[in-house]
């Protein structure tokens, strides 16, 4: 109680009277002490004047006893209490003493001469000295003073004991009841009223008091039965609920948490969430407090049981800062939603058929590898493997064969990967592979040997594969996944151009051959925009006696800087884009309008027009497209000859046997050109309507060959298709005829027409025709 109210207003009324009674006090003793004292020194000072002159004369005449006398008289007045009377000379010494023995205080001292007036005038004959007590405080007071000093003391006495009963009554007594109310709301919880009235400022403080209790025992009410209905709704609801404090922590969960998770409120309460789930999440949970607004995260959960769940956590928090946060959060269990998620994700980038990664999936993968190879110094080689031949498997052996076969090659390949390398299948029949490795040429090398020996076993009987393969090696080749992507596909097709059936390092140089191949790609869309593209003609003529038959219709592309390009590549790169069918029939209605300008000059009404035709141009809706360009042009259908490859027919495509059908029957006649080379067979002259056989150039060259054998061997060849070839009633022409040797010896041997150099060069429509209408022109007309 030492910091007690009360004590502390007794120590303020103690201040007040030591700072302001107490200095008065004292001064009033102190002035009543010199007022005292001056009036003893002025009776002191008369009695010592009327006394030193009683003792001129004893003390002239050195009369002891009189001086004795005198001195004992002066002793017995008031406060003097010692008397001491010298003479000047030394001769007489007188003192009188009342003082007792127990004086122990200060004396004061009055002296005062002894002057005798003699004939000769006033004579200092010695001193007389009193003494007397020194006065304090108190002994100057006098019995009036005592008193008032008594009066004034009981009242200061009287107003200090009635402001300390005062305050204890009005002001201690109240307080103590608040104290005591607060004290027993604090410690038993409930809310306690002071039971204290009065009108004046305590007793208002006691109402307020009171009437703030009974409002907040209200609240209290309405409180707890919100946070009864609360803790229903959370423990009630059919999620599981959790809230964590700013240590995450758990501090509360639900009924239906507990019934999920198996756990007990009294086992769970206390600990880290982050003990609850998987050592593979914990970051993830962890680094959610970053999350501004709350956080949403996915997680693995560990149940009591030992199971695991994936569960999404929504949180939402409560709190001004770090140390009061607070947080509500809802756990739902999407374990069957993941796992929905991992088999769509896994069947969006896995290939249905083979399992492996499909383009996609592997796209996703590349970059993960590239950043693996370079976390562990490595290289990344990769594979692009293309199957050759595989679109004749399905065509002729059906694409349930093809996907066997596909599956069975899938097999074979997962034994030689080791556990570091990713296939895919990127589409179709192509493969990508990527193998990481300190030396990833080498072990691309020996990846490549090791896939050749899978095709060294058939798939099927009479199924035979073989592949293509470009490999890049990343960072040597590539600094992209997609550069080594594109790198490793550029080196495939090289190798596919070389002859397939064997693996192609990616070089610099394939990199100058796409260039030129997109330049080309380039030059072709722009010369059907432009109408860069003409349609120049070679003649065909009679070896017996050398008139012209018909004419062959030739692809140029004329670029308005480059002038004309050549149409080898061009037409390569038109069939592999695609681009050769609108070529196609840009030459070919070129072409028709160029006959049907030459039917007007005396002589070639007969003659014909050969078009070449891809296999990519026979379309249904091919016959009926010629047909109304020769009937624009009123060219007879039998001046068409329609030129096609071995390749068109070897693989004995039902529509294109319907497409060259329908094109005989129209009236157009089927000239089967280079025949001779790749797989020739004589079977197609049986099995389609074909009207005219053209010899290849390599075999007109080789008929007069140095080589003797070489020599002997084409002439019998070439004597062989003419005469079977007559037989069906086929005419044979001869390309690439160059020297009158050749024209001679093929003509001795019974062909029936040709075409070279020798005769006419393929010129520009315009300039042939300006040829053929000149006067001096010796053109034989066609036989």
């Amino acid at each position: 109680m030492n910091n007690s109210v009360e004590n502390r207003f007794f120590g303020i009324v103690c201040g007040a009277l030591l700072v302001f009674v107490a200095p008065l006090f004292v001064l009033f003793l102190f002035l009543s002490s010199e007022r005292a004292d001056k009036e003893i020194r002025d009776h002191i000072s008369v009695l010592l004047v009327a006394n030193a002159q009683a003792l001129a004369k004893p003390l002239w005449d050195l009369d002891e006893e009189s001086v004795t006398q005198i001195s004992a008289t002066v002793v017995s007045q008031g406060a003097i209490v010692k008397v001491e009377v010298r003479d000047q000379s030394g001769q007489l010494d007188v003192s009188q003493s009342t003082i007792p023995r127990s004086f122990d205080g200060d004396l004061v001292q009055v002296s005062r001469a002894i002057i005798y007036n003699t004939v000769d005038g006033p004579k200092n004959l010695g001193s007389i000295s009193v003494y007397y007590p020194a006065l304090g405080l108190f002994s100057g007071l006098k019995q009036e003073e005592v008193v008032f000093i008594s009066i004034f003391i009981f009242a200061v006495l009287t107003v200090f004991g009635t402001a300390l009963i005062g305050n204890r009554f009005f002001v201690i007594q109240p307080l103590m009841r608040l104290t005591a109310a607060i004290e027993a709301t604090r410690q038993l919880g409930s809310r306690h009223h002071v039971d204290w009235q009065s009108n004046d400022e305590m007793g208002r403080l006691a109402r307020s008091f009171n009437e703030m209790q009974t409002k907040l025992e209200s609240e209290e009410k309405e409180l707890k039965l919100a946070h009864r209905r609360a803790t229903d709704i959370y423990n009630l609801t059919p999620a599981m609920l959790f809230s964590l404090d700013e240590e995450d922590r758990i501090t509360a969960v639900s009924d239906y948490w507990l019934l999920a998770t198996g756990y007990s409120r009294a086992d769970i309460i206390g600990r880290n969430f982050a003990d609850l789930v998987t050592s593979s999440s914990r970051d993830k949970f962890v680094k959610r407090r970053q999350a501004e607004n709350g956080m949403t995260v996915t997680v693995k959960f560990v149940c009591l049981d030992g199971r695991t769940m994936d569960v999404l956590i929504m949180e939402a928090e409560a709190g001004a800062g770090a140390h009061d946060r607070l947080s509500l959060s809802v756990m739902t269990d999407v374990t069957e939603l993941k796992a929905s998620e991992d088999r769509n994700h896994r069947q969006a980038i896995t290939d249905h058929l083979t399992g492996l990664l499909n383009r996609q999936g592997f796209e996703a993968v590349l970059d993960n590898k590239i950043a693996a190879a370079d976390a562990a110094g490595q290289e990344l080689a990769c594979l692009f493997v293309d199957l050759d031949r595989f679109k004749w498997i399905n065509d002729n052996m059906g694409h349930a064969a093809g996907d066997a076969a596909l599956i069975e090659l899938v097999e074979r390949l997962k034994t030689h990967l080791a556990p570091s390398d990713e296939a895919a299948r990127l589409g179709g029949d192509e493969f990508a592979i990527l193998l990481p490795a300190k030396d990833a040429e080498r072990r691309a090398r020996a990846m490549c040997e090791q896939i050749a020996s899978i095709f060294e076993t058939p798939f099927a009987p009479d199924m035979h594969l073989s592949a293509s393969i470009g490999i890049a090696i990343y960072p040597h080749h590539a600094a992209t996944a997609a550069e080594l992507l594109q790198k490793s596909d550029m080196a495939m097709y090289a190798k596919k151009r070389d002859g397939k059936n064997g693996a192609q390092l990616f070089d610099n140089a394939m990199l100058d051959r796409a260039r030129s191949r997109a330049e080309i790609e380039a030059n072709i869309e722009a010369g059907l925009v432009d109408n860069w593209f003409e349609a120049f003609l070679q003649p065909i003529v009679n070896l017996n006696g050398r008139g012209i038959a018909g004419f062959e219709a030739l692809m140029r592309l004329n670029h308005p800087q480059k002038g004309l390009m050549p149409p080898a590549e061009i037409i390569g790169v038109a069939e592999e884009t695609g681009k050769i069918v609108r070529v196609g029939n840009v030459i070919m209605e070129m072409a028709i309008s160029h006959l049907a300008k030459i039917s007007r000059i005396s002589g070639m009404q007969d003659t014909y027009l050969a078009i070449n035709f891809s296999p990519l141009q026979f379309d249904p809706a091919l016959p009926a497209r010629l047909a109304a360009i020769v009937g624009r042009h009123g060219i007879r259908p039998e001046r068409i000859v329609v030129e096609i490859t071995e390749a068109v027919l070897m693989h004995d495509n039902p529509q294109i046997r319907m497409i060259v059908a329908e094109l005989r029957r129209f009236g157009c006649r089927i000239a089967l050109d280079d025949f001779g080379t790749g797989y020739s067979s004589l079977s197609y002259l049986n099995r389609f309507p074909v009207d005219i056989i053209k010899i290849d150039q390599s075999f007109t060259r080789a008929i007069n060959d140095g080589d003797d054998d070489v020599r002997q061997k084409s002439r019998m060849l070439i004597e062989s298709i003419t005469t079977l070839s007559h037989k069906m009633y086929c005419t044979v022409i001869a390309e690439g005829i160059e020297t009158e040797e050749e024209c001679r010896t093929l003509h001795q041997m019974g062909l029936d027409y040709g075409q070279g150099y020798l005769f006419h060069r393929p010129q520009h429509a315009a300039a042939l025709i300006e040829e053929l209408m000149a006067p001096q022109s010796a053109v034989a007309r066609a036989s």
